[in-house]
């Protein structure tokens, strides 16, 4: 059905041949996140306008919500210097992509770095209008990822001593992820039990 997210099916589909290549589309966003009580003060940061102490989780995700690239930075760092490096991971993952949305948090650096890279940034504006969370079309992929990774219990707080530990988490989650996607199989939540 044109318009509906099609499950992931098994790699082997024929139907899949020509539609899920290396992607062309990456959504960019950061997510502040709070730090548990032993994680070093080097490595943190407190992200001004959120007020969290803690660190900044960043994902480049697929149109399908896969994570194409993560990055793990202090809560302090500036939404560009996440961008900028989203981009360079994402540049040296793939050659596929052309384009990356991303919110009003990333300025023009991220446009021009992106420029230079070969990756035309669009940066999708919000409706004045609209008061509190309200998703963005094209761009609510990436919440529902932040959202679905929220359901690990590692990830709610950032427990890791180094940042690439960190990182690993998210592609520890995203391997659950995809492998209960291609199962159909349904996991219970650390919530629920």
């Amino acid at each position: 059905m044109p318009g509906r997210h099609r499950p992931a099916t098994h790699p082997t589909d024929p139907t899949l041949k020509s539609s899920v290549a290396d992607p062309t589309l990456v959504v960019l966003d950061t997510q502040s996140i709070h730090g548990a009580v032993g994680v070093p003060a080097d490595t943190t940061g407190k992200d001004a306008s959120k007020k969290v102490p803690g660190r900044k989780r960043c994902l480049a995700v697929d149109v399908l919500g896969l994570v194409v690239e993560a990055v793990a930075l202090p809560a302090s760092a500036h939404d560009n210097a996440a961008g900028i490096a989203l981009l360079n991971g994402v540049a040296a993952q793939t050659d596929t992509v052309r384009k990356a949305l991303v919110d009003q948090g990333f300025k023009k650096s991220v446009v021009d770095h992106g420029k230079n890279l070969g990756i035309d940034v669009e940066i999708v504006e919000r409706n004045p209008a609209e008061k509190g969370f309200v998703p963005q079309a094209r761009r609510w992929i990436v919440e529902q990822t932040n959202g679905i990774l929220m359901f690990y219990r590692r990830l709610v707080r950032d427990y890791e001593h180094r940042l690439a530990s960190s990182r690993s988490r998210v592609f520890w989650a995203m391997t659950s992820v995809m492998s209960r996607r291609l199962t159909g199989a349904i996991l219970p939540s650390w919530r629920s039990a």
